[in-house]
């Protein structure tokens, strides 16, 4: 645990030479995590982690789309008259859930879009606040984190003390 209660990250151990020359040879988005983790620190954000977290992103974007489309689905299917208020109302407290959690994934849709310009662009994996790699790490825990674990913990605290 660091000085502020929160436990930091483990990080992979680079002594393993199979993970540590894996990406010499792979392609970035044929990597997993283990192996990029156990590249060497002077290789950040180089063409093949870069490769790895566009695979990432565009991944997760399209498991966003296709539970989207589920959605629309569930919500056709259900819409039939249902006699009984109970079941009714179970039927109508579900689609508001299904709803939230879409309007969400909606909201993380738009962040990964903004990951992806910024891998494009080259900005990707450095920190808006401080420009410092917000590291590898975090990245894939978040691949949309767009600040460093450091900065992150400061815009919390200071929204814990100020309000939004």
């Amino acid at each position: 645990m660091n000085n502020l209660g929160v436990d930091t990250p483990r990080v992979a151990p680079k002594s393993d030479p199979k993970l540590a020359n894996a990406w010499k040879t792979k392609a970035g988005k044929d990597l997993s995590e283990a192996e990029i983790l156990a590249m060497p620190d002077s290789e950040y954000m180089n063409e093949k982690q870069l490769d790895f977290f566009r695979s990432t992103l565009k991944k997760l974007k399209d498991d966003l789309l296709s539970n989207a489309g589920e959605t629309t689905e569930h919500l056709r299917e259900d819409t039939s008259i249902v006699p009984d208020p109970a079941d009714r109302a179970t039927i109508e407290e579900e689609h508001a859930l299904e709803l939230r959690t879409r309007d969400r994934e909606r909201k993380l849709l738009k962040k990964i879009a903004q990951s992806l310009n910024r891998v494009e662009s080259g900005e990707y994996g450095f920190c808006d606040e401080t420009g410092e790699p917000i590291g590898l790490g975090r990245l894939i825990a978040r691949p949309t984190a767009t600040l460093s674990l450091e900065a992150q913990q400061r815009r919390e605290l200071k929204q814990k003390m100020f309000g939004d």
